[in-house]
């Protein structure tokens, strides 16, 4: 399986955290996360989501542009760990898109990936092949 690790493109500041939502800037960054997949013929077969408004846009915006709809999972909350990551992707397909929060995202990569923690900035990009 071939798994996309997305840090949630740039969020507004505010209050309650849940329901920052993604700024100008940050919607473009998610439209170019997906269009560069698109662009290099990957179709994810899902794309997954934290329950928070941030991740859930950047999702939306990724799956406009490969013509997938985006899903929520609460495993993929704040705190999400590798084994998380393996569960809510298992049974989903070849290609999946997991879209999360920092550190999460550069953890599990290097967990899943078996290298140093990568940077993740926002709309950061990071694919590991899982077993």
């Amino acid at each position: 399986m071939r798994l996309f690790i997305v840090r949630h493109a740039e969020a507004a500041s505010g209050r309650p955290d849940e329901l920052r939502p993604l700024t100008t800037a940050g919607r473009e960054q998610a439209r170019g996360v997906g269009k560069q997949l698109a662009a290099d013929g990957i179709r994810p077969d899902a794309i997954l989501t934290s329950p928070l408004l941030r991740a859930r846009e950047t999702g939306a915006e990724i799956g406009r542009a490969v013509g997938v709809d985006a899903e929520p999972d609460e495993r993929l909350a704040p705190g999400a760990e590798a084994d998380d990551f393996r569960a809510v992707v298992t049974g989903r397909g070849e290609t999946v898109v997991v879209v999360g929060h920092q550190p999460d995202c550069g953890r599990n990569a290097a967990a899943l990936g078996g290298v140093p923690e990568p940077a993740f900035p926002p709309a950061g990009v990071f694919a590991v092949e899982l077993d």
